[in-house]
């Protein structure tokens, strides 16, 4: 069976998502985490809400979730079991312990990726889950990451923001006419991320959180190289397509 799109890039990253979970979660807890005061239950929330859309996307690509089908079901029971045995052998880790609300969380965060994923396909709902766990992780914290994990924190908001903004640019077909090789795509092609953008920092100056300036370049410096690549390259496609005469405006 030949995969699609969808399911290629799921694959490739739950490849790589589901290892590094897996070693992180059986390793002592890091000293800069328990020093940021991180809500662990968030953590397990959103670690099992990103898995369990990767996991979803690699066996049904862009289809929404049917339960009339095996494939959510199959998602759900390998996600459970996983789940289980994640606590079980994290009771034999130094400085860790099995808690059962840790897995109620986890399953908090699969049922809601595959209820979102009931009625948003691949990219709707990616965009969703990517702009939660941006939202999340920069307001679950209590203490400034960006002091803590200067590099960490500098690498996430800038892959963070690629993908959002890569989620958004896929989804912008839905509400607007024009394309990606035309110049008044661009602005709203860089409104919805840095919109957001926006809002996550007004959110944390109500919350009393410092604003840090880099993370704010890094971010925006992500959404504009993504939409400028995304338009060059739509751009030189509608050229190598009007020369060979096939070019559909």
């Amino acid at each position: 069976m030949t995969l699609t799109r969808q399911q290629k890039i799921a694959t490739f990253v739950l490849a790589i998502y589901w290892p590094a979970l897996f070693i992180l979660t059986h390793i002592p807890i890091p000293g800069v985490i328990q020093e940021a005061d991180v809500s662990d239950k968030s953590l397990h929330f959103l670690a099992y809400l990103i898995l369990a859309f990767l996991l979803r996307a690699a066996v049904s690509g862009e289809q929404k979730v049917s339960w009339r089908k095996a494939a959510p079901w199959l998602v759900l029971f390998v996600i459970v079991v996983y789940g289980i045995l994640d606590e079980w052998l994290q009771s034999y880790v130094v400085g860790r312990s099995s808690d059962i609300r840790d897995f109620f969380a986890d399953m908090v965060g699969t049922f809601v990726c595959l209820i979102l994923c009931s009625f948003l396909a691949f990219w709707s709902a990616g965009l969703i889950v990517t702009a939660t766990v941006i939202f999340s992780t920069k307001n679950i914290e209590q203490a400034n990451l960006a002091e803590l994990l200067p590099v960490t924190n500098a690498v996430f908001h800038l892959f963070a923001y690629a993908i959002l903004t890569v989620m958004w640019i896929r989804c912008t077909h839905l509400f607007l006419a024009v394309k990606a090789h035309q110049t008044k795509w661009l602005i709203p092609a860089l409104a919805g991320p840095t919109g957001f953008l926006l809002f996550v920092k007004l959110f944390s100056v109500i919350v009393g959180k410092d604003i840090t300036l880099s993370d704010t370049i890094i971010s925006f410096g992500a959404i504009t190289t993504v939409v400028t690549a995304y338009y060059l390259r739509s751009s030189f496609q509608k050229k190598q397509s009007a020369e060979n005469g096939n070019f559909e405006p």
